[in-house]
Parts: structure tokens; sequence; C-alpha cells
């Protein structure tokens, strides 16, 4: 799976040109999120995008809610096809803004952190996030290997699965089994990121 890393001031300097660190208002939001989309567009085939705010200053919320919030729910909705979106290098308080601007719209999305594990930004029930670290901790499994370890049906365990990989939150492969038939395969972001 190709990796792109989005540097987000490289991103405001080639579109805004004023030398700022800062993405402040909804008209810049607007701007850098749909430089970001010609990317998004551009590659046809599975990608993980890397949103990099570690060398920004300031996001107001006006801006994290036009420039995350938009895309993540964009990318839910299947309009940029099979990509996955992760943000690293946030500061607190960018961590904090962008947080509310999904919190609002019910979104989560995954973080790196500089300890190189996975953190939820924004709204997801707690079963979901249960399941979600599961997975992480194991890199990819079945419907039925969750539900056989975690002690939970087979119907709620592949529910889950389906609701967290719908959320761009795990990757999902299909296999053909031997015996006819085929089952799929949840995959930790981060399995791909190695």
């Amino acid at each position: 799976m190709k990796i792109v890393d989005c540097d987000m001031k490289s991103i405001i300097d080639e579109e805004l040109k004023n030398g700022s660190n800062d993405l402040v208002t909804r008209e810049t939001g607007n701007r850098i999120r749909e430089k970001i989309e010609e990317e998004l567009r551009s590659v046809k085939k599975s990608i993980i995008i890397f949103l990099n705010f570690s060398n920004i200053g300031i996001i107001d919320y006006s801006c994290a809610d036009e420039i995350v919030a938009k895309l993540v729910s964009r990318l839910i909705s299947g309009e940029y096809g099979e990509k996955y979106i992760l943000i690293k290098g946030l500061s607190p308080c960018q961590r904090e803004n962008i947080e509310v601007a999904l919190e609002r719209k019910r979104l989560s999305v995954l973080s790196l952190t500089e300890r190189g594990s996975c953190e939820i930004i924004g709204h997801l029930n707690n079963y979901l996030k249960k399941t979600l670290f599961f997975v992480m901790q194991n890199g990819k499994m079945t419907s039925r290997e969750v539900a056989n370890r975690l002690g939970i049906e087979l119907n709620t365990s592949s529910t889950r699965l389906i609701n967290l990989y719908k959320k761009g939150l795990l990757i999902r492969h299909e296999e053909l089994l031997n015996a006819g038939g085929r089952q799929f395969i949840y995959e930790s972001i981060l399995v791909s990121l190695n």
C-alpha cells in the first residue's frame, strides 16, 4: 500500500504564500483541504495519507473542521475510494481543536504518537475502541478470531469489524478459502506502515 506524507506546512507555503505557520479561518481550511483532495483523487490505488502537523503552529476549530472533519467525513462516505487517513505531529492544542471538530460530527481518526503508537481522536464507542485496539495489538484478524478471543458472538464481532472498516480505522482484505467460500481479514493500518 502506498504511503503519502502530506506536510501541512508545505501546503500552506504553496497555497497561501504568506509565511504563516498557522491554520486559521474556514477559507484557509477549504483551500488546504482542496489541495489534499487533489492528492487523494490522483492516486487510484489504496493509500495511507499522513496529515503531518509537526511544523504547524495553531489550528483553530473552523480550520480543523474544514480540513480534518470534512476529509474524514468524505473518506467514510466512499468519495475517495480505498484511502486511509492518519494524523501525526500534533501538539496538545492542535489535538484539542481537531478532536472537538471530529466529536461534533461523531467522527474519529487515528493519530500516530511520538512513541509510534496510535491513539483515537474524536468520537468512537467504547466497544469499538476495544475491538480496534485488540486488532491493532494482533496485526490482523478474522471475525471468528476476534469473536473467539474476546468471547463475543460471531455476528457481533463481524458487525464491529465492518463498522471499524467503514470508519476508515481498519483495512479489509478478502481471502478465498480452500474449501470454497471467502472470509475477510481485518488489518491494523499500522501493519501496512511496516
